[in-house]
């Protein structure tokens, strides 16, 4: 989650929007800081799913043995 800063500066340029104030840079900022925190939310979620689906692959011989007892 965002730190207590960065929250600060999302709820000041959330009023800024709403007050018709917000700036160009000021936009860019709050772009940057939202990029970020997707950024890294992707990867981490990346990481997860690639790791699960990784436990959750057979290895070909075990398949291979299944289709034995076929």
């Amino acid at each position: 989650m965002y730190s207590p800063e960065v929250q600060s500066r999302i709820a000041i340029f959330t009023q800024k929007m709403l007050e018709g104030t917000l700036t160009v840079e000021e936009m860019k900022e709050a772009v940057t800081i939202m990029r970020g925190d997707r950024t890294a939310a992707l990867r981490h979620s990346s990481s997860s799913r690639i790791a699960k689906a990784k436990s959750e692959i057979k290895h070909a011989d075990d398949m291979l043995s299944e289709l034995g007892d076929i």
